[in-house]
């Protein structure tokens, strides 16, 4: 017995052992990629960015109960966490899709206020991408964060997110795009198939006032994102044409 106890706990250290180096290992890579093309201080911060974004999704999940892996990095293709155990309900999804986007939130605005405080225009830089990022996650599309949180309010503002995606891909076209609007596609099929399903149905069932709060919060986020956003990529075109001359 006392052999197979210290088997488990020895085995319990290893898999904590392999979390951490998937983690660290993953997001090391990504640091020393994105180096190579912007610096590696603006690369370890994007790449902080995106993990605190990640835990945001990691500690709600745990605080519901959900078996959940750690967060895995891939350079230009972002950050995910593995949900071992599929939510119970679309509130329950839905509360840990905004989980993401509000502590990445508050992350960036962290950012901002040191790079202001500081003048660091490389932390106003990572900033902005911090604000960026998450309001790409909101767009209301399956994979994507603000797919989940308004599938709670209605899975018809899905029909919203469409010609967001694909104005993006018109302006921006790029791989990682392209395999968002591949998948999107996917889950708005299965979710069309689906629709009559009474099973389905039952797993969207929240009541009318926690549908109001989530609509609330993802109204509010959105506009501050976008208003941060915007400024931001005001502020820094005006301070590269200011260094252009």
């Amino acid at each position: 017995m006392i052999k197979l106890l210290l088997w488990l706990l020895s085995s319990l250290k290893f898999i904590k052992l392999g979390k951490l180096l998937t983690t660290g290992g993953t997001m090391l890579v990504s640091v020393v990629v994105y180096a190579f093309i912007w610096g590696w201080r603006y690369a370890a911060g994007f790449v902080a960015l995106m993990f605190v974004h990640e835990m945001g999704h990691y500690l709600a999940a745990r605080q519901r109960g959900l078996a959940v892996g750690a967060p895995t990095f891939i350079p230009f293709v972002g950050a995910w966490i593995q949900l071992k155990q599929m939510p119970h309900d679309a509130e329950t999804e839905a509360y840990v899709g905004l989980a993401g986007p509000l502590v990445g939130t508050a992350g960036a605005l962290a950012c901002y206020v040191i790079a202001r405080d500081q003048q660091l225009d490389w932390l106003l830089a990572v900033a902005y991408s911090g604000f960026f990022l998450n309001l790409f996650n909101l767009i209301p599309l399956s994979p994507l964060d603000g797919g989940r949180v308004t599938q709670v309010i209605s899975p018809w503002l899905w029909l919203a997110g469409i010609p967001i995606l694909l104005a993006l891909l018109t302006w921006r076209p790029s791989p990682m795009l392209v395999l968002v609007a591949i998948l999107a596609a996917s889950q708005l099929w299965t979710a069309w198939q689906q629709r009559h399903e009474p099973q389905v149905a039952a797993y969207r069932m929240t009541a009318l006032p926690t549908r109001v709060s989530y609509a609330a919060c993802y109204v509010a986020l959105v506009g501050f994102l976008a208003l941060m956003t915007f400024e931001l990529h005001e502020t820094l075109e005006a301070m590269a044409k200011t260094v252009a001359r």
